[in-house]
């Protein structure tokens, strides 16, 4: 801790050159056991697989939701604070590429760059929200796997707040994604000026695609040559902060928004040992793979420490001396994890379902290295899969006593531990659902004021005035 403590006085004292860079890297429905380091047999992913052998890898790390955002309801209400709202006070630059999905709004209101974002290149929402022939690729001969929304605007490539490209030439894309991170990196580091890098991929959503450096490279189909043609983009980014001499200080950390869409098959991602996938509070649904790595300062190795997605905002707001929004997180900083594999300040993970509810409340609570379901549901999302647990066929079910895993000797959670075999353990429930109570009397539920986003007149359009819309929405040229 010694060390910790010196570090954080370095960076006080040499300025604003000095703090931490972050580079944020998100894969969207991954599952546990998708990558190459978790032991798939055919997934290529070597620079992923190069950050975790000399990184921090986490065991047990969450997601919020097993769905990629918690609503859809609208738009990042504007009065919530984002992670570079609270780093740009410092000095920072701030920019992302990618998926965005956090609204579009009248004039582009909720966008990233109403949210503390300098700098923007990607999608608004997810890359399967138009029809189909968006998909078809530039040229049409390279197929891209799916199906998706008909009767709509085609899917629009944004650089900031306006439309460059309607639709997105998908084969090229990842190349811009890569272009647009290094450069700008590469300007930060130029200037001596801290940043701060959010990449939300589009891989590995359904349905997959892949430009000509991936495409067919892998041997597990199109899912795996859209995971490598992420992997390529993070070797990119890792290859800039070496030249430009701020790796080492610099903070890579890397995770994923849910576990995989089991209903797409072999095209759905994998969860490896873990039970479900996305859409249900299993372990799939919500346990991802993730790594930390800053080059020199963090060690190497394996924490099993509780963790989760809204750790990071803490963590990294502690990292560079900024104060956090004043008002109640539900996240704690990760720094004992980090650098002194410590057991950290998370002490419970609370499940919630896709649709979260006042009525139902948590479904699952973990605490320690017990986890307790007082509700299981299957999903569509999770179809196909041999488990009856995991389908849609699976109602809303309220179990009283609570199931009760043993997620260290039983992370499949395939053995119930009753009661009734187990009275050792009735003090234990008793304190998890102790723990329940409690912060289900913190929570509080209200109606979203942003509305749905049902307005066709809001569809992001690169020419809003012509007609006849979604048809003559087109803009900006392939390659």
């Amino acid at each position: 801790m010694e060390v910790l403590m010196l570090g954080f006085a370095l960076f006080s004292l040499c300025g604003a050159a000095d703090l931490p860079n972050f580079v944020l890297l998100f894969a969207d429905d991954l599952g546990y056991g998708d990558l190459g380091s978790s032991g798939h047999p055919t997934s290529l992913t070597p620079n992923l697989d190069r950050l975790v052998a000399h990184g921090l890898r986490f065991t047990d790390f969450y997601s919020t939701s097993p769905v990629c955002s918690p609503s859809r309801l609208g738009g990042l209400p504007l009065n919530e604070t984002t992670i570079a709202e609270v780093l740009k006070p410092l000095g920072y630059t701030t920019a992302m590429i990618g998926k965005w999905h956090l609204g579009y709004g009248a004039n582009g209101t909720y966008l990233p760059t109403r949210q503390g974002f300098d700098h923007y290149l990607g999608i608004p929402y997810s890359h399967d929200m138009g029809p189909c022939h968006n998909l078809t690729c530039f040229p049409p001969y390279v197929k891209c796997y799916g199906f998706c929304d008909v009767g709509t605007v085609t899917v629009p490539l944004m650089d900031g707040e306006a439309i460059t490209q309607q639709p997105v030439d998908f084969i090229h894309l990842e190349d811009a994604y890569s272009t647009f991170a290094t450069e700008f990196i590469r300007s930060a580091a130029q200037k001596r000026q801290p940043f701060f890098l959010y990449y939300p991929s589009h891989h590995t959503h359904y349905p997959q695609y892949a430009g000509w450096k991936s495409v067919g490279r892998s041997l597990r189909g199109p899912f795996g040559d859209a995971l490598l043609e992420f992997d390529f983009t993070v070797g990119d980014i890792l290859k800039t902060l070496k030249d430009t001499g701020v790796l080492s200080n610099t903070l890579v950390f890397f995770t994923a928004d849910n576990g995989p869409e089991l209903m797409r098959m072999s095209r759905g991602g994998n969860s490896g040992l873990l039970k479900c996938g996305k859409g249900t509070t299993y372990e799939g649904g919500m346990r991802e793979p993730a790594f930390a790595y800053w080059s020199g300062v963090i060690k190497a190795g394996v924490t099993h420490s509780l963790a989760s997605t809204l750790d990071i905002l803490p963590t990294f707001a502690k990292l560079a001396g900024a104060p956090l929004p004043t008002v109640q997180l539900d996240g704690v900083d990760m720094i004992d994890i980090l650098f002194n594999h410590g057991a950290g300040q998370r002490k419970a993970m609370f499940y919630y379902p896709v649709d979260p509810s006042e009525k139902f409340g948590v479904f699952a609570v973990r605490m320690g290295k017990y986890k307790a379901h007082y509700y299981t549901r299957g999903s569509a999302q999770s179809e196909t899969t041999p488990d009856q647990d995991c389908r849609v066929i699976s109602p809303l079910k309220y179990h009283d006593p609570p199931l009760l895993f043993d997620l260290e000797s039983d992370p499949a959670e395939n053995y119930n531990l009753s009661l009734k075999d187990h009275p050792e353990l009735v003090s234990v429930l008793q304190d998890i659902n102790n723990l329940k109570d409690e912060f289900q009397a913190s929570m509080q539920f209200g109606q979203s004021e942003i509305g749905k986003g049902t307005d066709p007149n809001l569809a992001p359009c690169c020419k809003p005035h012509c007609s006849p819309k979604p048809e003559c929405c087109q803009c900006g040229t392939a390659g």
